[in-house]
């Protein structure tokens, strides 16, 4: 079902029109650095924060590659806007696929569609650092409602959201590995601010640190544990969707790139500049980057209901490898693009610069380090058979 006011308007014109806005501040919200305050005006008033919210809930069941296009064309535009878009989604659909039949949990939902809330995460605390299937704090049990401080290292544009989804020990006697996820709305919880956030690149996501302290009723727990909710959405929604921003910063670097050959041969009559030839190298990165995505999509698509099919090896390897896979070519598009636009992308002063999409791009490696992600997998790959034939 449409959202009222929006009827015949596809997710690709609205993202479109976020887009134009998110692009107009992002010099602004890099430099400040700030929290893209207009783009999410925008989004909210397209409707958008609730699009993956089953119709029943309020919102319009869209299925996941519709999402990932957003987040694509919002990389585009601007790398922090998209991010935040993308990791909002990522907790939608932890709550989509792991809360139905919680009254508290379907409750919420109605409400993000109703109001479009922007929801943020909280799963890292602590020495831990990015170890999400690790908590310290754990959820307490008092006077019939449940309480949880803990010691948050990030918790993107929290202070900008509506509401934060975290994890958390079961309960105090409960070892770091089981977890739960629990759903929290501002009127639930108080933030201390840690740390602040002064980075290379994506500065808009203002990924301070808070101390996060939080008090609700149980239903707000997930009914699920959260090792089911990781395996089967947290981990395949984080890497494709944010698979889909890279993406994006990737073809909007590209896309400089292109308008600047096209500039520079205009105005030495036709002749192309020294750059030119690498225009090719980083469309053909640009194709293989998004042949991987979208070849992961659609596995996750097919799969996505079928929780054997989710376990399994193969497709656990692969959801993760895309994550590693896409971040380098991300990261080697646009270094490519750079190279097409010489001092002219180099410059931080020039209409074809490629530094802002340089540095949002360089956190791609880093989030969820592929160095840690691929020592994990190292076991599997000892295991896996290396395949004979181009049809197996």
């Amino acid at each position: 079902m449409a959202a009222p006011g929006l009827s015949g308007a596809g997710f690709s014109d609205r993202s479109a029109a976020v887009a134009t806005i998110a692009a107009r501040h992002a010099a602004e919200v890099d430099s400040a650095p700030r929290f893209p305050a207009e783009a999410f005006a925008a989004a909210k008033a397209q409707r958008l924060l609730g699009i993956l919210v089953p119709s029943d809930l309020g919102g319009e069941g869209a299925p996941v590659r519709e999402v990932a296009d957003v987040c694509y064309r919002l990389g585009q535009a601007c790398s922090s806007t998209a991010m935040i878009y993308a990791m909002h989604q990522v907790k939608v659909a932890c709550l989509v696929r792991h809360g139905r039949g919680s009254e508290a949990i379907e409750r919420l939902l109605r409400r993000l569609c109703a109001e479009q809330l922007l929801l943020a995460s909280s799963t890292t605390e602590g020495q831990g650092g990015g170890n999400v299937r690790s908590s310290e704090a754990a959820v307490e049990h008092r006077d019939g409602r449940i309480h949880l401080e803990r010691r948050a290292s990030v918790i993107s544009y929290g202070s900008q959201a509506d509401g934060i989804v975290t994890t958390a020990r079961r309960a105090a006697d409960a070892e770091s590995s089981d977890q739960v996820l629990v759903a929290f709305l501002e009127d639930d919880y108080t933030l201390t601010r840690l740390q602040g956030w002064n980075t290379l690149g994506m500065r808009g996501t203002c990924s301070e640190g808070y101390n996060l302290k939080a008090s609700g009723l149980p239903g707000q727990i997930l009914p699920e544990p959260y090792e089911v909710i990781h395996q089967r959405t947290m981990v395949p929604f984080a890497h494709l969707l944010w698979g889909s921003v890279w993406a994006g910063i990737a073809a909007g670097a590209a896309a400089r790139a292109q308008a600047f050959v096209r500039h520079a041969a205009r105005h030495a009559g036709g002749q192309a500049p020294p750059g030119a030839p690498q225009l090719t190298q980083a469309l053909s990165k640009l194709r293989t980057l998004r042949g991987v995505l979208a070849n992961s999509l659609r596995a996750y698509e097919s799969k996505m209901d079928d929780p054997k099919a989710l376990g399994a090896l193969d497709f656990q390897s692969q959801i993760t490898l895309t994550k590693v896979e896409v971040s380098e070519l991300a990261v080697a598009t646009v270094l490519t693009a750079l190279r097409v636009c010489g001092l002219s992308g180099y410059r931080c002063d020039s209409e074809f610069s490629i530094e802002r999409q340089l540095r949002d791009v360089l956190s791609s490696p880093l989030m969820i380090n592929n160095d840690r992600i691929l020592s994990s997998l190292a076991g599997t790959s000892l295991m896996s058979a290396v395949p004979t034939s181009l049809r197996d």
